[in-house]
């Protein structure tokens, strides 16, 4: 496992596995959400974002998270494994509110220098709303991943499904060093 890709529905918690998974490998960690968003949530076109992401996944070893199926191309001509956070929808559901209320309570910046920050009104209430595309998206992305995982096309990569937190914990638990009690900590917080 040198070139990793963390995918799953929004508000699975690919992020905070994939910075807890980088950090124990002493892997560099890509976020492609950092990569993909603008400043006022503008988005790049094609032609400005991909060799960007080219560029930040150019190295030996990297973990990515995120989906984006537009990127699949680039991203896994490099990847080794893939791994899919599939919980189950209330539990994803869950998570999301929680990281969606704390994020817009804190206004914190998301990204560095994008300037982004989650709202109440956009998070709960606009077209825009997480909550909404996670109702749009997760049954149509558990198909996608489902027939990922069984695809003759992707045979090369090693994909691992984890379907539960105990199993994500068991997962860093045996992957690579062990996990600092602070990582191990911080993410058993945030699942």
């Amino acid at each position: 496992m040198k070139r990793i890709n963390v995918i799953g529905t929004t508000g699975s918690g690919k992020s905070t596995f994939a910075s807890a998974l980088s950090r124990q490998l002493s892997y560099p960690y890509v976020q492609i959400d950092q990569i993909y968003w603008k400043p006022n949530w503008q988005e790049p076109a094609d032609e400005e974002f991909l060799p960007y992401l080219e560029k930040a996944i150019s190295g030996d070893m990297w973990v990515l998270d995120g989906n984006y199926n537009r990127t699949n191309s680039i991203k896994w001509k490099q990847v080794d494994t893939i791994i899919w956070l599939d919980f189950g929808f209330i539990h994803t559901l869950f998570q999301l509110v929680v990281r969606t209320v704390k994020r817009a309570s804190l206004k914190r910046e998301l990204w560095p220098g994008t300037g982004n920050r989650e709202s109440f009104y956009r998070s709960f209430i606009s077209s825009d709303s997480i909550l909404v595309w996670l109702f749009r998206s997760y049954g149509k992305n558990r198909a996608r991943y489902s027939k990922l995982m069984q695809s003759v096309d992707h045979s090369h990569i090693k994909m691992i499904r984890l379907q539960s937190p105990s199993e994500v914990r068991k997962f860093l638990r045996n992957t690579g060093n062990r996990p600092s009690q602070t990582d191990q900590a911080r993410y058993n917080a945030k699942i």
